[in-house]
């Protein structure tokens, strides 16, 4: 394993996505914005954070909350101008951290210019820069591909007589990456950004991108169950991750290298062998494919323990991991798991090898809030509402102090904040030396703090139904031995080849740290150690 100085900040960094509408309103509208990011950068830094990722800013007619872009070089006036973004860029560079942008290249609202070219007739130049389809028999749409939010993925247009392709809302058309003049564009925003000093950019359902030249139909779901989103009915084999995509990734990569250190993240909910390809030939493509089976997986020892030897076996040579507890499109890790286990959690995403991204309040626990049925904004919700799929509870505001609204706003916000807002919120867990919000921060310290945590090699030592345990080590510094019980019951890890010996320097249970440890290790249920190991 390298030293920590050849490695770049987006290996040895930890990201914190913020959602906008979500983080800090600046003006009284109920609605977070840059400004009020601002007012919370040092927050941030102080936690220890070295990259913030803001989901989108641009103007967007909001039928999916900002990922249904009508301007992609522009801000919402919902969240500010230019003018606060080139002031949040400045202010966040200031504080030696870095500003990653959300990117949703794979459709447009329908509002955008670009799509109301496109509608507007058959020879319209820009027509095919979107997809569009003449109807099957007895007027039915082209195949039977569905849309992620419901219904079919097809939408018909009287005016010009064809059916045009929404993998998502029928108000965000899929754009035609197959056409040369897309490619261009979409790389001219890329380039308007960066030209601006962004660091980055994590770029939307990426696998998306590319569909079937021949448009097939999509298998049927052999394992569909009835609780799932209708889009699962099928398998997406032939709209989703096509072998063309790479050639695109490749583009966007290509551009990113002609700046100094800029990086690329891709969303992609794919299995492992799938997921590792989007590092691309010679590992140009993501520097980071999103790794989500943290998100996805069971909460179970043998099965995780699993996943991370198959990922770190799969990974192409030098290719960088990563690691995610929650996002915005996720229920909460406290709700999936429970307060006690998010502690657990936090501990194995902050000890893992590969980068780690944290979802804006994740720190402080918060936990999915429910949303009235009346109140639901989220249009996954609106659409399938007999499933509760709504996204709206696990996007509300960030919980700052006992004040009205929690501190996030003068006014009624745009989705309720939690009823325990009082007594959960960042100045009252700063305060108390036990909180979820202490053991992140000193978790994120000894990772900046210890090379064999940031940037050092992953040695599996031991799993079983209940506990995980693996060593961190660097060269030049020392080892640390993490164990981990994912379960409620005590757990006991005995050594029997290997004696290690050392002192637990983060625990979950404060009260071990400064412990010295040695034959039996015994965990309390909801129990997560790290141990610094005495030097042989």
């Amino acid at each position: 394993m390298k030293e920590k100085q050849n490695h770049l900040w987006w290996q040895e960094g930890i990201i914190y996505q913020i959602y906008p509408r979500s983080f800090q309103d600046s003006n009284g509208d109920g609605v977070g914005d840059l400004k009020g990011i601002i007012t919370r950068l040092d927050y941030i830094k102080n936690l220890g954070i070295d990259a913030v990722w803001i989901s989108p800013i641009y103007p967007s007619p909001m039928a999916d909350f900002g990922y249904d872009i009508s301007d992609y070089t522009g801000i919402h006036p919902l969240f500010g101008s230019l003018a606060d973004f080139d002031v949040l860029l400045k202010e966040i560079h200031n504080r030696g951290m870095k500003l990653i942008l959300d990117l949703v290249p794979n459709h447009t609202s329908d509002q955008h210019p670009w799509f109301l070219e496109s509608r507007s007739s058959r020879d319209n130049p820009k027509r095919n820069w979107y997809i569009w389809k003449d109807p099957g028999p007895d007027h039915s749409p082209p195949n039977n591909w569905l849309a992620a939010f419901g219904g079919s993925a097809w939408e018909w247009d009287e005016k010009t007589q064809q059916y045009y392709y929404h993998a998502f809302l029928k108000e965000q058309p899929d754009l035609n990456w197959r056409n040369p003049e897309v490619q261009k564009a979409m790389l001219n925003v890329m380039k308007f950004w960066l030209d601006k000093g962004v660091d980055g950019f994590r770029v939307d359902v990426m696998w998306h991108m590319i569909k079937d030249d021949q448009f097939r139909d999509n298998p049927v779901n052999p394992t569909y169950q009835q609780h799932m989103a209708t889009y699962d009915q099928l398998l997406p084999v032939f709209s989703t991750d096509q072998p063309e995509v790479h050639k695109i990734v490749r583009m966007m990569r290509d551009l990113l290298d002609q700046y100094d250190e800029r990086m690329m993240i891709g969303e992609i909910y794919l299995p492992i062998q799938k997921l590792v390809t989007y590092y691309g030939a010679e590992r140009k493509g993501a520097h980071l494919p999103f790794n989500f089976q943290l998100l996805t997986l069971p909460w179970d020892a043998t099965q995780i323990a699993l996943a991370i030897a198959e990922y770190e076996n799969a990974l192409p040579e030098h290719g960088w991991p990563n690691w995610v507890l929650g996002n915005h499109d996720q229920p909460r890790v406290a709700s999936r798991l429970g307060s006690e286990q998010a502690r657990v959690a936090a501990m194995l995403l902050l000890t893992l090898r590969g980068t780690p991204t944290i979802y804006y309040g994740d720190e402080i626990g918060l936990k999915d809030v429910p949303i009235p049925v009346e109140e639901i904004q989220d249009p996954q919700g609106l659409n399938m509402p007999d499933k509760n799929l709504s996204r709206d509870p696990a996007r509300t505001p960030m919980q700052w102090d006992a004040s009205t609204n929690a501190g996030f706003s003068t006014t009624k916000p745009w989705l309720r904040v939690d009823r325990n807002y009082t007594r959960q919120n960042v100045e009252a867990l700063r305060n108390n030396e036990t909180s979820i919000y202490n053991l992140y921060a000193k978790l994120i310290a000894l990772r900046k703090k210890e090379s064999s945590l940031s940037v050092g090699s992953y040695t599996p030592v031991y799993s079983d139904h209940q506990m995980i345990a693996y060593i961190r080590k660097a060269e030049g510094s020392p080892a640390f031995l993490i164990i981990l019980n994912l379960t409620h019951r005590p757990c006991y890890f005995r050594q029997k080849q290997t004696s290690y010996t050392g002192t637990i320097v983060v625990s979950t249970s404060p009260e071990l740290e400064g412990t010295a440890v040695e034959g039996t290790i015994s965990l309390s249920g909801d129990e997560g150690i790290i141990i610094k190991l005495k030097e042989n």
